[in-house]
């Protein structure tokens, strides 16, 4: 069994919780941060403890409710490659979110949601 894994990730990056109920949850989530967030129609947003916690209002339309824990990579094609091998479910391709970040989102099995990005 090999001891380095198939992908190498710099740390956690993001929590992005999905919701269809945008400003209730953005209000209690500036309750728990004490921080007003960064607001756009398509993403809310805070820094915590140097993790970007976020809300997506189109989280649905990917399948995405629920707190989506990001995994920060070098290479997004080839550890989203990685896990189409081991059998998860590709939900989002890799997707330019501004800035020259990119995104992508995994199903592994029937739930865990997994998310990459590459800054």
């Amino acid at each position: 069994m090999s001891t380095t894994p198939a992908i190498t990730t710099n740390g956690l990056f993001s929590i992005i919780y999905g919701t269809d109920e945008l400003e209730p949850t953005k209000s209690a989530l500036t309750a728990v941060l004490g921080t007003p967030p960064h607001d756009s129609p398509y993403y809310v947003g805070w820094e915590s403890s140097g993790i970007q916690i976020g809300l997506d209002p189109n989280a649905a339309a990917k399948g995405a409710l629920g707190p989506v824990p990001y995994w920060a990579v070098d290479d997004l094609d080839a550890a989203l490659a990685e896990l189409k091998k081991v059998g998860a479910t590709v939900l989002q391709e890799p997707t330019d979110v501004g800035s020259g970040m990119k995104v992508a989102l995994a199903r592994a099995g029937e739930g865990s949601l997994i998310g990459l990005t590459s800054p």
